[in-house]
């Protein structure tokens, strides 16, 4: 069904330096699983069209996934020009993109 992706996944994200930090996880094991297969660099890119270059760690014991948009400030938050300079709100616009969820999840 399709449902804003934060229906399921908590976020968390900010800065360092000019790199954006974005901490996306779950509450169960098959949550998880379907995640990882979903939340690809290429769909993170999708959902946040201005990510750039973007590098993904997965966190399995956290069930989460952290992923680092490299150089998204620019050259850090005192330079920036983006309405987020710190990119503390970055995880909850991601959180309302809308997405097919599976129903055993909602």
């Amino acid at each position: 069904m399709k449902r804003p992706l934060g229906t399921i996944a908590g976020a968390r994200s900010g800065d360092k330096g000019g790199d954006a930090n974005l901490g996306v996880w779950v509450r169960d094991d098959d949550a998880y699983e379907w995640l990882r297969g979903f939340l690809t660099v290429e769909r993170l890119k999708e959902l946040l069209p201005e990510a750039g270059e973007v590098s993904r760690y997965e966190l399995p014991n956290l069930r989460a996934l952290n992923f680092v948009l490299h150089g998204l400030l620019g050259d850090g938050v005192a330079s920036s020009t983006r309405f987020d300079p710190q990119a503390k709100a970055l995880g909850e616009w991601l959180r309302g993109r809308e997405v097919e969820i599976p129903e055993e999840f909602l």
